[in-house]
């Protein structure tokens, strides 16, 4: 920034000259020529600034006036080409308001404080009277604010003090009840502990009487003792002698019973002896009928297959299977492929084969029924080297005989009754089998079955 000699800034520093304050710079005053100088700062360069003050320009505006507050207060003062830039750039920033400063008239509506900062730093004629007046303003201010602070502080302790009056007329009354009631209840206090004092002295008197009717009563029953003793003593032998004689009368009457006992026995094993006999010789079967097998009525059905769907399961439930496969003598026949195939049909049919008879395996040593596993022998290229697991029959159909035809001769096998359960979701073979009397699920079933094993 290049240093103007012609301007009115320079002959108002000149006529400035003479002119000095004779009282410190108003504290208002003061922070604001630091808050004007240290916005200034940075519109110049390194060069331009003071050698105290080059290590704070790179400071924010905010930091340089934190920290280089007084070092920039002491050089506007003393160095009159720094405080020349500084103006510079003030009559840049805030032109209207430096101009009307340096004409000597300032706009009535602007800040005293901000007027005699910026009069401060410019230097016109008449400044210091500017500044004196921003600091009587700032001082006047300051007494208003102290007064207004005094009178709301008067008012807050004024109130405070009338809160603090109530509150002890408050709780003078409310010790003063509370003392009132203090001397109610210690004067029944007082009545009591003397009608208790009473009541204790005639409870001893009845105490003392008691204890007299109690010897009395002890010496009576002392007496009364004796005399009970010995009148025990004396039923005591009479007891014994009464024992003495009903035990010689029962030893009697055993030796007269035994004698009938045994007549008796012997006639009842004669007439068993001949019955037995009369038995033999008429070759008469045993019983088979009862009296209450005559007697007309429905006797209740046997569990069947076909009634464990009537149970609420449904069809879907893996509990539905294992309550067939809990029936005695239950047998498990499974369509093989049409399981593997449902369950995972992109395995290789050895792969499925070996699954599926691995989680039949679990499922016979859990439940223990009977258990087969036909595969279609149409479906081989060779015969299969298979060990079938134990507890699983595992079948492959011959040359021209589907797995359908030999599950249905596996089901006609069977005799009429026993539980036998078929794997297939072919409806073909579920009906045909319904019809032999088996009971059809669906694979589905049973691949959630073996997924719980």
């Amino acid at each position: 920034m290049v240093e103007r000699t012609g301007d009115p800034g320079s002959a108002g520093d000149a006529e400035g000259v003479a002119e000095a304050l004779d009282r410190p710079l108003p504290e208002g005053v003061r922070r604001r020529v630091v808050a004007l100088v240290a916005d200034a700062f940075g519109g110049l360069t390194v060069t331009e600034l003071p050698a105290q003050l080059r290590q704070y320009a790179r400071f924010t505006p905010t930091r340089r006036a934190k920290f280089a507050g007084n070092a920039m207060a002491a050089t506007v003062e003393s160095d009159p080409v720094f405080r020349q830039r500084i103006a510079g750039r003030l009559r840049e920033t805030q032109a209207e308001l430096a101009e009307a400063i340096e004409g000597g008239s300032p706009p009535a509506a602007a800040d005293p404080v901000d007027v005699a900062a910026i009069a401060y730093v410019l230097r016109p004629v008449g400044w210091v009277k500017l500044v004196e007046a921003a600091g009587e303003e700032a001082q006047r201010v300051s007494a208003e604010r102290a007064a207004e602070e005094a009178e709301r502080e008067l008012r807050r302790l004024r109130e405070e003090l009338v809160e603090a009056r109530a509150a002890a007329r408050t709780e003078t009354e409310r010790t003063r009840t509370e003392l009132e009631a203090v001397r109610k209840e210690s004067d029944t206090l007082h009545r009591k502990l003397r009608s208790a004092l009473s009541d204790v002295k005639r409870g001893e008197a009845a105490l003392r009487k008691a204890v007299a009717e109690l010897d009395s009563v002890r010496s009576a029953a002392a007496v009364r003792q004796a005399t009970a003793e010995g009148e025990a003593r004396r039923l005591r032998a009479r007891l014994a002698e009464t024992e003495s004689a009903l035990e010689a009368s029962r030893r009697a009457a055993r030796e007269g019973r035994s004698v009938e006992d045994m007549r008796v026995r012997l006639l009842l094993d004669t007439v068993l002896d001949a019955a037995q006999g009369l038995r033999r010789e008429l070759a008469l079967p045993p019983a088979s009928m009862r009296p209450a097998d005559a007697v007309d009525a429905v006797e209740p059905g046997k569990m069947t297959p076909k009634d464990i769907a009537t149970r609420a399961l449904s069809e879907m439930d893996p509990a539905l299977l294992d309550q067939l496969l809990a029936l005695p003598q239950a047998h498990l026949v499974v369509d093989g492929y049409n399981v593997t195939k449902t369950g995972y049909p992109t395995m290789p049919l050895d792969k499925q084969r070996l699954r599926l008879l691995g989680g039949l395996a679990g499922l016979a040593a859990q439940t223990g029924a009977e258990m087969t596993c036909v595969f279609d022998g149409a479906e081989l290229a060779a015969p299969v080297l298979l060990a079938p697991p134990r507890g699983v029959r595992v079948l492959f159909s011959k040359p021209g005989v589907t797995a359908d035809e030999l599950i249905r001769q596996l089901v006609r096998a069977e005799p009429p009754g026993r539980p036998v359960v078929v794997v297939s979701t072919d409806r073909e073979v579920a009906d045909g089998v319904a019809k032999a009397g088996a009971r059809p699920v669906s694979s589905a079933l049973l691949l959630k079955r073996l997924a719980r094993t």
